[in-house]
């Protein structure tokens, strides 16, 4: 008798733990979309995260990464989505991946990403994110190979945005490789090049004349030209 007492417990207790589940999903996906309806981002992660828990979802836990990239919550999205790359990745997990890895300054788990989305679907906006990182590890020669992709395929409607300013600013994409190109060309001799990559960063200004990072760019390598002259005088 125990035992069928027991045992009768232990039954209502599932279905009672299957219907208060049931209804705990029901209440946050009614919350997710009030939140939605308002307008209120962690409102939306915090029902995104109850439901998640509630019942996984890889789609959900996607979009929940997302959300917190686009929120500049880089380290969150990461937490939540990982940084390995794994071939059924949604095309969304490796954009989050790929963008909050470059935020956090992990340059080479980035590019392993970024490259992933190129393989999936090559466009000169990815490029220009693996030439800039593989500039920034000194691959010169992965770098230049994407640069002359851009150089190729970038479309006079494409733009790049810019944020060294107080306010972001767009130039065409195509100066952007050429700036980048700029920055190849110097690398490969920091001496022997600097009026090669000042012409290249003229070309830019010239077809993109609010280019504030490449003038900046172009004033320090006329400093630097000129200080190797007063080096050179002064050896002389």
């Amino acid at each position: 008798m125990k035992q069928l007492l027991l045992l009768v417990l232990l039954v209502s207790g599932i279905q009672l733990g299957a219907q208060s589940n049931s209804e705990l999903i029901k209440h946050f996906e009614a919350y997710s979309k009030q939140m939605r309806a308002q307008g209120d981002i962690q409102g939306i992660i915090n029902g995104m995260t109850h439901l998640n828990v509630l019942s996984p979802s890889v789609a959900r836990t996607d979009t929940l990464a997302y959300i917190y990239m686009t929120e500049g919550k880089y380290v969150e999205a990461l937490n939540t989505i990982g940084v390995d790359k794994k071939v059924d990745d949604s095309d969304i997990a490796v954009q989050v991946k790929a963008i909050s890895l470059k935020s956090v300054n992990e340059p080479e788990l980035a590019v392993i990403q970024f490259e992933e989305l190129f393989k999936r679907e090559p466009n000169p906006s990815v490029a220009y994110e693996l030439a800039e990182l593989t500039l920034q590890l000194n691959k010169l020669s992965e770098a230049e190979k994407h640069i002359n992709y851009g150089l190729m395929n970038s479309k006079d409607d494409m733009k790049h945005t810019y944020y060294e300013q107080q306010s972001p600013y767009q130039v065409a994409l195509k100066s952007g490789f050429m700036y980048l190109n700029a920055l190849l060309v110097y690398n490969k001799d920091k001496k022997g090049n600097i009026d090669a990559a000042v012409d290249i960063l003229d070309a830019a200004l010239k077809a993109s004349p609010n280019f504030n990072l490449t003038q900046l760019t172009k004033n320090e390598l006329l400093r630097q030209k000129q200080a190797l002259q007063a080096q050179s005088v002064q050896g002389n």
